[in-house]
């Protein structure tokens, strides 16, 4: 077996196989992309609740049609409800991603003071307001 394939080298089930390490240069390991990752779980609640409080929607979506409009579209006669979310969350991913670059263009010694704790502080805080800005839902609901 060995002749027909020369780089082949048997190994036995007894021998333990080593766990590869991720490489240094990985994006995983590097700091900017660890600031981005910070930067970006930090603001995306806090500009999520904004958008939805200032009712930014980069697109609206009419599912009885499905159609798709650029920015906020109120309701129209013979096509449903619209569908503000995921123009919210499509605001809200790109406005927490431009941050997030921005906050890696700063100094190390600036970035190093980001508090980790706010990672899971602030979707925390954000829960009582989407709980309030979802209860005209609950009303119905629960009638």
């Amino acid at each position: 077996m060995s002749q027909s394939t020369p780089n082949y080298t048997p190994t036995s089930s007894t021998q333990p196989s080593a766990v590869a390490a991720p490489p240094a240069s990985s994006l995983a390991a590097s700091r900017k992309f660890g600031t981005f990752a910070l930067t970006f779980s930090i603001c995306s609640p806090v500009v999520y609740c904004a958008v939805v409080f200032l009712n930014w929607p980069l697109v609206t979506f009419w599912p009885a049609t499905d159609r798709l409009v650029w920015g906020y579209e109120g309701a129209r006669a013979g096509e449903g409800p619209n569908m503000l979310w995921y123009g919210w969350t499509l605001t809200a991913i790109l406005i927490a991603a431009a941050l997030g670059i921005l906050a890696v263009l700063l100094p190390e010694r600036i970035t190093r003071k980001i508090p980790l704790a706010l990672v899971w502080i602030l979707p925390i805080l954000a829960i009582p307001f989407v709980v309030y800005s979802l209860m005209p839902w609950w009303r119905l609901a629960f009638r």
